[in-house]
């Protein structure tokens, strides 16, 4: 917790939380993920680990694991976590070059993209830098889920992708909106609301 508060009130902007996310956002952000079909899956701003830890532990050992982390302290928490450890890769850089570290592993594309970076505080290129990245990194079948303490940027967001789903988790500080978003295409899309615990 002092880590995470010391890195957010250096960053704010880059960081956007005061707090490591709880289990229960965690368990909603990882809730589209079948983990017995995918071959790649990706994380954004990881942070401490707390999606990392869930994702590990659930993914196929044979499943390739791109963990992209650019705050120095934060890379070296994962570092100490997670190398080694089967099929996860941890990258300490920008997740606008998603593309780029999807090619060095082997795959045009990844199955699921999960971000933990506040699109409503970053600057609007670097998000739009990103998540134009992100929409060639998932193609058509892939899934991109972000979380956000607003829904400020849920337009902005829907320039991008369609939104499948919208799940409000209490249980986290702050309350927080899980977004789990496909690729627009010429079919219409449904978006629902939901509450989690």
């Amino acid at each position: 917790m002092w880590q995470f508060l010391r890195e957010y009130f250096s960053a704010p902007d880059t960081i956007g939380a005061i707090a490591p996310s709880s289990r229960y956002l965690a368990e909603s952000m990882t809730a589209f993920i079948d983990f017995d079909k995918a071959d790649c899956i990706v994380e954004y701003g990881a942070g401490t680990g707390v999606f990392t830890r869930e994702v590990a532990a659930r993914k196929r050992p044979d499943t390739t694991y791109i963990v992209i982390e650019q705050n120095d302290r934060f890379y070296e928490i994962l570092r100490k976590q997670f190398h080694g450890m089967a099929g996860v890769v941890l990258i300490h850089g920008d997740a606008g070059n998603v593309c780029s570290f999807l090619r060095e592993q082997g795959f045009r594309n990844a199955d699921y993209v999960i971000s933990g970076l506040p699109f409503t505080s970053l600057p609007q290129q670097v998000s739009r830098r990103i998540l134009s990245q992100t929409q060639k990194a998932i193609g058509m079948e892939g899934v991109f889920t972000t979380f956000q303490y607003t829904l400020l940027r849920k337009t902005f967001l829907e320039n991008y992708f369609n939104i499948q789903k919208v799940v409000r988790v209490w249980r986290n500080l702050p309350p927080a909106y899980v977004l789990h978003m496909k690729l627009k295409c010429c079919h219409g899309k449904q978006i629902s609301a939901d509450s989690a615990v």
